[in-house]
C-alpha cells in the first residue's frame, strides 16, 4: 500500500494523505485505529439497546450475529472480508497489535454483555472460543458455496451457546 493508491482510493489529492500524516504507517494505524473506534461504538450502542431477559439458543444466537457479523445482509461480506483483512495487517505489523487487541477486548466486552442480559453466562476463557467461532465460521463463509456468512455463524452459535454460554 502506498500513499498514491490511498489517495486514488479515496478521491483526494497525494498531498491530502502525505500532509495529514507523517509516514504511510502513520496513515494505515490511524485508519485502524478509526476504524475500530467506529465498529466499537456501534457495538455499544446495539448493546445498549438491547433488554434484559432470558433468550434460548437462536434468540441469542441472532442477537450474536448482529453484533459480530452485522445486520445489513447487503454490507456483510464487504465488511467482513474488510474485517479481516485488517486483522492480517496487525499480524503483519506489530505496531498495529495494540490497537487491534484493544478493540478485540472491546468487542469481547460487549459479547459477554449480550450474553448476560439473554440470561446467560460465560467464563472469561470461552469468551474467545464463542467469538473465535463466529470468525471461523464467517471466513469459511466468504471462500464457501453455501448460505453466507450470517447464516453460517448462526448456526455455529446455535450448535455451541448452550456448551459455551448455559443459562445462569
Amino acid at each position: 500500500m502506498r500513499h498514491r493508491a490511498v489517495a486514488r482510493r479515496a478521491g483526494l489529492p497525494l498531498a491530502s494523505t502525505t500532509y495529514y500524516f507523517s509516514s504511510l504507517d502513520d496513515l494505515i494505524a490511524n485508519a485502524v485505529e478509526h476504524v475500530g473506534t467506529r465498529e466499537t461504538e456501534q457495538l455499544h450502542h446495539q448493546v445498549a439497546a438491547l433488554s434484559r431477559r432470558r433468550r434460548g439458543a437462536e434468540s441469542t444466537a441472532d442477537i450474536l450475529v448482529d453484533l459480530l457479523v452485522g445486520d445489513n445482509p447487503e454490507r456483510v461480506t464487504e465488511l467482513m472480508i474488510s474485517r479481516y483483512e485488517r486483522y492480517i495487517a496487525c499480524a503483519r505489523q506489530p505496531s498495529l497489535r495494540d490497537i487491534q487487541r484493544r478493540i478485540l477486548r472491546q468487542r469481547s466486552a460487549a459479547v459477554v454483555e449480550v450474553v448476560e442480559r439473554s440470561g446467560r453466562s460465560v467464563r472469561s476463557e470461552l469468551v474467545t472460543a464463542l467469538v473465535c467461532a463466529v470468525d471461523g465460521a464467517v471466513v469459511a463463509a466468504l471462500v464457501g458455496d453455501g448460505d453466507g456468512p450470517r447464516a453460517t455463524a448462526r448456526a455455529t452459535l446455535i450448535d455451541v451457546i448452550d456448551v459455551l454460554a448455559p443459562y445462569t
